[in-house]
């Protein structure tokens, strides 16, 4: 059974990050790259995290779906522990990651492709119900190379969005867009993911940039330079829509800043 909003009431934990470690092996020694890293997320908590470059923020996002196996530690969803890829777990690319000789449509389908649960005629509406999510209806049979670079990241939203995850993880998902396309983007896409009409109930983000962060993030989870760390976490307490020039907005990214140094 996929998920749905009504599975997890308000408050309730729904992705548990418990004493993650990973070492890679070079030369027989041990490379430390994460060391102890714990975090959480509750039901329509968007949970950022970033830290230095290079750090392992893209890497602990991977243990998280399941793609990288920790050294020690585990990563649980509704409390069942993540050993491989799973169908609650949907991840967003930066690089969009889309199939060029596909349409957004084709392109959402093939996310589920792997989904022998479902027949042709359920994922079909599925998947255009995800489009239409991500607010692209109308442009179905459109091809990659039609697309602005905000629209074909939100066929990457979409195609996530088709598999109906509980969990939506975002790899600094706006990065390769231009600013202005990046700024729409944003400000979409918290809406987006706490639609009702969708199966997600909580997500992580990694970032780099601060103020992203603050404009989004309900949680900020700061690591280390590598071997990372949790070397702070932050909860913003900032009414939505945020308003990115006020004084108390920027006294936010100040918190996030003096952590990072």
């Amino acid at each position: 059974m996929q998920a749905t909003k009504d599975e997890a009431s308000p408050g309730t934990e729904v992705i548990s990050v418990e004493h993650v470690s990973l070492d890679y092996h070079k030369e027989k020694e041990p490379l430390p790259v994460l060391v102890d890293v714990s975090l959480s997320g509750k039901r329509d908590e968007l949970v950022a995290v970033t830290g230095p470059s290079g750090c392992g923020k893209s890497t602990l996002l991977r243990i998280v779906a399941g793609l990288i196996k920790p050294t020690s530690g585990a990563v649980r969803v509704m409390g069942s522990e993540v050993k491989g890829p799973r169908e609650d777990i949907s991840i967003v690319f930066q690089n969009f990651v889309l199939l060029p000789w596909r349409t957004a449509l084709e392109n959402v389908l093939f996310g589920m492709s792997s989904r022998k649960d479902l027949t042709d005629d359920k994922k079909m509406t599925k998947a255009m119900a995800a489009l239409e999510n991500a607010g692209l209806s109308g442009f179905e049979n459109v091809y990659p190379g039609e697309l602005s670079g905000g629209m074909k990241q939100r066929v990457g939203v979409a195609r996530a969005l088709a598999t109906e995850p509980r969990l939506m993880l975002l790899d600094e998902p706006f990065s390769s867009l231009d600013d202005l396309t990046a700024e729409r983007l944003r400000k979409e896409i918290h809406s987006i993911l706490i639609n009702p009409q969708t199966s997600v109930q909580s997500v992580i983000l990694i970032s780099h940039n601060v103020e992203e962060i603050i404009e989004l993030a309900d949680k900020v989870v700061v690591l280390s330079s590598r071997p990372a760390h949790v070397a702070g976490e932050i909860r913003v307490d900032l009414p939505r829509p945020r308003n990115k020039k006020s004084e108390e907005f920027f006294q936010w990214v100040d918190k996030v800043y003096a952590l990072l140094s």
